[in-house]
């Protein structure tokens, strides 16, 4: 098959050798878990449990509300001891279920029958992906059930698995594809049932060679006809949908537009393998694999970690710091969140914890755009960023709506590269937040 090569990228310094090879262990239960009802894109759950009530791992304590909604399961059993607001990754007043963990695990550690799912049709399926509570594990955390059920005027030919992990120091992807490759073969043969395809394409950078051999031998030897792995070129944001797309198939998915309307859907291999588990196993998403990582961790490293655990008790478990975090950033250091302290919780789109020494953080002030272009040379939406920046900085945000700013991607690429050091991505998430609000 041709690969395509998308406009613009980078290739940042990879900084993935700190856990690349470092095999998945599991941290322990936190006494208290902090569960968000907002883990996903879309409505919060609802609480359908109380104050005083004793719950069991993986019961239901949040229910979706809504179409693009997810629910929410306990991640421990124990006693909910508050329904109160905290600090999450989604808002500093989200509501959380605060569980104090007491009792046996009635599914950890004990082994589950294997459902057939040959009789199962795509509802039966869909059903299964919904209840679990899966949203997209890459970062979007979009629900998954939506995504693998189009309206019925889009016609699905291609399902794409995002192997990419493109971003700086994360590794979880590249160990899951190393660890679990047969699994994720099944993932995707459920996935395709669902949405009625018979081709799919893994896409995974060749700087991950090991998962790449991992995904062939797996191919080839549970027989599977139309899944074929494709390596990528190593580039910043190979990941991203609308480039992933375009490198594998050469379709480009339009302005304002999404995969389905190039006949496609884009799955992260950490989802396709919470669908696995949900619907072989009925397991509801209550935990996933992250990277601990930074050169001041002591013990970095790809953990399994349960939803609505505190940073501060990870990092305890992973030995601590050498010395104060100059930054802390849940997710990689190009398109992750920076936080102001370590009492927010894990949830569902948590791919990995970061934290950068003081020598390793830039704090400059920046200045005026000197018209070098470098912007627009790396950026992959061909958008004038340097543009976008200057008309939000006059705050003319009639003359920003004009040059697209909803199809950035937040990649970061041109702040990466401005010799000025402007703030480019912010600057156009500014306007994008304005145009929002007045819609």
């Amino acid at each position: 098959m041709m690969i395509h090569s998308f406009h613009g990228g980078i290739h940042p310094p990879e900084n993935k050798h700190f856990t690349n090879r470092i095999p998945f262990k599991y941290l322990s239960v936190p006494q208290k878990c902090y569960i968000p009802l907002q883990q996903h894109i879309g409505k919060p759950a609802t609480p359908i449990v109380e104050v005083g009530q004793f719950v069991e791992e993986g019961q239901l304590i949040g229910q979706a509300n809504g179409l693009i909604s997810a629910n929410v399961h306990a991640t421990v059993p124990g006693k909910v001891i508050e329904i109160a607001e905290y600090h999450t990754p989604y808002s500093e007043h989200g509501l959380c279920v605060v569980i104090e963990a007491e009792g046996s695990f009635s599914t950890s550690g004990k082994i589950r029958e294997k459902n057939d799912i040959t009789p199962m049709d795509k509802s039966t399926l869909l059903e299964k992906v919904k209840a679990a509570g899966i949203v997209g594990l890459g970062g979007a955390a979009f629900p998954t059930a939506v995504k693998l059920n189009p309206p019925a005027n889009r016609t699905i030919d291609t399902l794409i698995i995002n192997g990419s992990e493109c971003e700086p120091y994360l590794t979880v992807d590249d160990m899951l594809m190393q660890t679990h490759p047969e699994e994720i073969i099944e993932g995707i043969h459920i996935s395709m049932k669902i949405l009625g395809v018979s081709k799919a394409f893994i896409g995974v950078e060749k700087n991950k060679a090991l998962a790449i051999k991992a995904l062939q031998n797996a191919v080839t030897n549970t027989k599977s006809e139309g899944i074929s792995v494709v390596p990528l070129r190593t580039r910043y944001p190979q990941g991203a949908e609308k480039q992933l797309i375009y490198t594998i198939t050469g379709r480009e998915v339009p302005s304002g537009g999404l995969p389905m309307d190039v006949n496609v859907v884009v799955q992260n291999v950490g989802t396709i393998y919470a669908i696995r588990e949900a619907v072989l196993f009925d397991k509801p998403l209550i935990e996933r694999y992250i990277t601990v990582t930074g050169k001041i961790v002591k013990k970095p490293g790809n953990y399994k970690v349960r939803f609505g655990t505190r940073v501060i008790d990870i990092l305890e478990e992973c030995g601590g710091l050498t010395e104060n975090p100059g930054k802390i950033i849940m997710g990689g250091p190009m398109c992750g969140l920076a936080l102001n302290h370590m009492d927010i919780p894990i949830v569902k789109g948590t791919s990995g914890i970061l934290f950068l020494a003081k020598d390793e953080v830039e704090v400059n002030s920046f200045r005026a755009c000197i018209r070098c272009g470098r912007c627009v040379s790396v950026c992959p939406m061909n958008l004038l960023p340097c543009d976008l920046g200057n008309a939000v900085e006059k705050q003319r945000y009639d003359i920003a709506e004009k040059l697209h700013p909803f199809d950035c991607i937040m990649c970061g690429s041109c702040s990466y590269v401005c010799p000025s050091k402007r703030p480019l991505s912010h600057f156009i998430k500014v306007v994008q937040t304005v145009l929002s609000a007045k819609r």
